[in-house]
């Protein structure tokens, strides 16, 4: 990374600080007293959990190569990279099993007691080829939930990497405050367990966004973008359009719990 992309990096950054602010600070986190309440907010955050994978599919069908014969992609980097993340997030260990993190996410509301009824019914549809708004559609999903997978496949349809991949590194990174985190631990004490998959997903995302992830995406955002204004412009207006469609997910289940 040059000094050029380093500094339109940090200019970025300092951009999007005002959004992670109200994110950090979202009532949704004070809303929280009770397991039901907790059983709310997973059953619509799960698609945010399901939809992430799309993105990242795209990414690495962009800067890798998965056709035959192949051929060496042109970023090499970034190919490291997304490899390395599609490792982590599709095919993690817990508890000695191979599982995605959508996968130990619906583990982990299968354990508490939230519903899986409106994700699997959308993964049932798409598996059965059914269009994928088609599929949304049909899947009475909470309504906040609907928009925001909506909001992802529109940055997927630009087909742009650059763009794919601001939305992936910005408006995807843990969003989920130590309050939260607290809540849900306090829980836990009373609950025989029924949360300890929960709090494994959060710590492990924790974990890999901050320590691995994170500063990789970074790095790929900065090899995609270049020391192209127009590319950085368009991460940016890209980035803004995830975080607030983050927003929006976090309104409705707020206004759903309250």
């Amino acid at each position: 990374m040059n000094s050029h992309t380093e500094q339109q990096l940090h200019a970025l950054e300092d951009k999007l600080k005002p959004l992670y602010t109200r994110l950090a600070s979202h009532p949704l986190y004070a809303s929280f007293r009770s397991i039901e309440e907790l059983r709310t907010f997973m059953e619509a955050h799960v698609f945010a959990v399901w939809d992430f994978m799309s993105l990242l599919k795209a990414l690495q069908r962009g800067l890798t190569c998965v056709d035959v014969p192949w051929l060496p992609s042109a970023t090499p980097e970034s190919r490291r990279l997304i490899n390395e993340i599609v490792l982590g997030e599709e095919s993690d260990i817990y508890q000695g099993r191979h599982l995605s993190h959508f996968e130990l996410y619906r583990l982990a509301m299968q354990q508490c007691g939230a519903s899986t009824v409106a994700i699997d019914r959308l993964l049932f549809a798409l598996r059965d080829g059914a269009d994928l708004h088609e599929a949304v559609r049909g899947s009475h999903a909470p309504d906040e939930a609907k928009g925001f997978v909506r909001d992802t496949f529109h940055i997927l349809s630009e087909s742009k990497l650059h763009i794919i991949a601001a939305a992936f590194t910005f408006g995807r990174e843990d969003l989920i405050p130590e309050m939260f985190k607290g809540f849900v631990r306090d829980l836990n004490r009373d609950l025989a367990g029924q949360l300890e998959t929960f709090i494994w997903y959060l710590e492990r995302h924790i974990e890999v966004d901050g320590e691995e992830h994170g500063p990789m995406a970074l790095r790929m955002i900065a090899e995609l973008c270049g020391d192209d204004p127009t590319k950085w412009a368009e991460a940016g207006q890209a980035a803004i359009f995830a975080l607030e469609s983050r927003l929006r997910l976090w309104d409705g289940i707020a206004a759903r719990i309250t």
